[in-house]
């Protein structure tokens, strides 16, 4: 599925928000180098230095935080709407009085559809649905999507063992090993929303229920596929990358994530604590470096935000544009909440390229199910969609432990 990348203009309040989350950094290295003065200089930094360091820190998460949801927030649908195609005004019918006489005579708004499981959305209320959750998901917005129409997605992959060699013209072709091959299932699961509306709002001919019922879905959905596709068991879900068995790296087998020690039980060596993000960055093969990011939640970013290279500058910096990345020694980082934090033996930071690595499954048709009499005087939209997810390429992603070994 192709994903949308045209923004809306940016507006003055975002361009403030970028400000603040620039000056914001300025005082935390400013700051930060002052507390580092004092631990070379005493031995000790200032306890109110280490404060007033806190502080600006947390500010920075705050101003970083209000920039992404301004950043999501302009690409909100706008609200209004001209004229509908039959089936697009049969849904709206649908939406907004429960009629459902237009849906069951328009088959291509009611193909697939149960009335007592609700109706399928329109194909372009479900584009924008997707389109939403690419902004709000974190690990959507960097995985592979691809939209199904089976309940399981089987993938046959190489494990390598394909023999190969180099010949003149004429020379004999001798018959070359077979590759081993594998097939890899993708279960799709059902993710389900229930956004609640009053009467007064559907009536309104200005609102774009289809805009309302894609903001209201998104941040549940967001959420739910969030923690799936980091953590998920693959039990009635995606299956997350955490969940796979991990070995150090070098000594994984098929079917197993690797990962790099820090040396350290629950933080990073104290001396170079930036040598493990080097080794980690190094891990994946070249080919998955070129496309490689970070993905952390924002606590470790506010412990990685301190480090320094051999000439003073800060590892960390942030994005200098709008809806652009922080980046990390180079590479983009993406804030995931649902990666642990740091501590003894967690997986606190994943590297590499995760287009390539994860995979996420889209099963086609978005089901609503119109309720008014549950919540009166609130009319609920029981909302289901179909998601699965798991990795691809076991190559292609790299674990940082916060480990002895």
């Amino acid at each position: 599925m192709s994903k949308e990348t045209k923004m809306s203009p940016v507006s003055a309040e975002t361009r403030v928000a970028l400000g603040e989350v620039m000056a914001a950094f300025e005082a935390f290295k400013q700051t930060n180098d002052a507390r580092l003065d004092e631990l070379a200089g005493k031995g000790a930094a200032d306890v109110v230095l280490e404060e007033k360091l806190q502080r600006i820190d947390q500010d920075l998460v705050q101003q970083k935080s209000v920039l992404d949801r301004l950043l999501l927030d302009g690409a909100r649908p706008a609200l209004g709407g001209g004229s509908l195609a039959p089936e697009r005004t049969a849904w709206s019918d649908y939406m907004r009085r429960g009629v459902t006489q237009g849906l069951n005579e328009a088959k291509a708004a009611s193909a697939g559809s149960d009335p007592d499981g609700g109706y399928v959305v329109p194909a372009e209320t479900e584009a924008r649905i997707d389109r939403l959750l690419s902004e709000a998901s974190p690990i959507r917005s960097i995985a592979t999507v691809k939209r199904v129409s089976a309940p399981v997605f089987r993938k046959p992959v190489s494990r390598g063992g394909a023999a190969s060699g180099w010949v003149s013209e004429t020379a004999a072709r001798p018959e070359t090993d077979s590759p081993s091959l594998d097939l890899l299932d993708f279960p799709t699961a059902e993710i389900y929303a229930m956004p609640a509306a009053t009467q007064q709002l559907l009536d309104d001919a200005m609102v774009d229920v289809d805009a309302w019922l894609a903001e209201e879905v998104r941040d549940v959905f967001a959420v739910q596929e969030g923690a799936a596709f980091v953590a998920g068991d693959g039990t009635g879900k995606p299956r997350g990358f955490l969940d796979y068995t991990r070995a150090a790296e070098g000594n994984q087998a098929w079917g197993e994530l690797g990962y790099v020690a820090t040396g350290t039980a629950g933080g990073f060596d104290a001396d170079d604590p930036a040598d493990a993000l080097i080794d980690l960055i190094y891990a994946p093969k070249t080919g998955y470096r070129a496309n490689g990011r970070f993905v952390m939640n924002r606590q470790t970013v506010s412990a990685v935000r301190r480090f320094k290279d051999a000439d003073g500058n800060y590892l960390w910096q942030p994005s200098l544009s709008e809806g652009g990345s922080s980046t990390l020694l180079g590479y983009p980082v993406t804030e995931a909440e649902d990666m642990p934090d740091i501590g003894a033996d967690a997986c606190a930071i994943a590297f590499g390229d995760f287009a390539k690595g994860y995979l996420v499954l889209d099963r086609q048709g978005v089901d609503v199910l119109r309720d008014p009499f549950s919540a009166k005087p609130y009319v609920l939209f029981y909302t289901t969609k179909r998601v699965g997810g798991g990795v691809q390429d076991f190559d292609a992603i790299k674990l940082l432990k916060f480990g002895a070994s």
